[in-house]
């Protein structure tokens, strides 16, 4: 069992847990001064993720293929962690119309966590496993470990365990010498350097967490066709603004009038991609539907084809 000592060497060696040297008067500061400190920290954040461009491909292309054979988008972590992959998981529904069971986020400690935080969470290793069981995980899914340290025990032992019945794995880490990067099959590390506040991990490190979750997921999307071009055409009109976007987005994909892409629409279920591609081929409902059948709901492919 790792002990108190231990664990000091651990973040010793750990760069969000250096002193910043940009911030070492931030106490004393003027607000003005101070806001600027963390704004000028907070554009290093971009770069860092830059670097690690070629990893999160490896792992957008893993979890296509992943998604492609009826699989899951699995994201795990513990604190801070575990509630930006949660909330990645949950926007997807909303704005590619997948189910909740398409990308998934889990966090030690469960449901409660995502408010209060829950003691001893992050170090039990064992209860990974069972979070993981719980959703009937399998090596169809694809588990992303989320942990800034890459040493969290809880995020260790889910990606052990996804190892051993050979899952596709990842993970998302702010620590070059990270053991989760030995771990999982694809390692992803945004070094973003020392925290303005020391092991204030919530804030560079989240930002850089949530900027590579969401090009994870949303390119992970755009390769299964849930886009044309720059359009959010599967978005999920479940309230009235997502009802103005959908009419919106027909609007603009087609360059009709307003009347036209509500009518468009309304023959279509809401569904955006039907109702464009009932605009701009002049084709009837069941004559779309089986062309974004024929070609895997890719839009543009369905129109070069219709």
């Amino acid at each position: 069992m790792t002990n108190t000592h231990d664990i000091l060497n651990e973040l010793n060696n750990i760069p969000s847990e250096g002193l910043n040297p940009e911030s070492e008067h931030i106490d004393i500061m003027s607000t003005q001064e101070l806001l600027q400190c963390i704004n000028a920290q907070d554009a290093l954040v971009a770069n860092a993720v830059a670097q690690a461009i070629p990893w999160i491909g490896k792992a957008v292309d893993a979890a296509v293929t992943c998604l492609k054979n009826g699989g899951r988008l699995i994201y795990i972590g513990a604190g801070t962690s575990g509630r930006l992959g949660i909330l990645d998981a949950v926007e997807c529904r909303p704005t590619f119309s997948v189910s909740d069971n398409v990308v998934v986020g889990i966090i030690a400690g469960g449901e409660t966590a995502l408010i209060h935080a829950v003691e001893g969470a992050e170090d039990n290793i064992a209860a990974a496993q069972i979070d993981l069981e719980s959703i009937q995980f399998s090596n169809k899914d694809m588990l992303v470990g989320i942990a800034a340290s890459g040493r969290t025990p809880y995020v260790i032992g889910a990606l052990n365990y996804a190892n051993s019945i050979e899952a596709e794995t990842a993970c998302i880490v702010c620590n070059p010498k990270a053991p989760l990067l030995d771990i999982a099959k694809i390692g992803i590390c945004a070094n973003v350097g020392p925290e303005v506040l020391t092991g204030s991990t919530r804030m560079k490190s989240g930002t850089a967490q949530k900027l590579i979750l969401n090009m994870l997921s949303t390119a992970s999307m755009i390769k299964l066709g849930k886009t044309y071009k720059n359009l959010m055409v599967d978005v999920n009109a479940t309230n009235h603004k997502l009802v103005a976007r959908a009419i919106r987005i027909v609007m603009q994909a087609t360059d009709c009038e307003e009347q036209v892409a509500v009518d468009a629409l309304s023959v279509s279920n809401n569904n955006a991609k039907l109702a464009i591609l009932k605009i701009l081929t002049n084709t009837d409902i069941s004559t779309c539907e089986k062309l974004l059948e024929e070609n895997n709901g890719f839009l543009r492919k369905a129109l070069e084809a219709g």
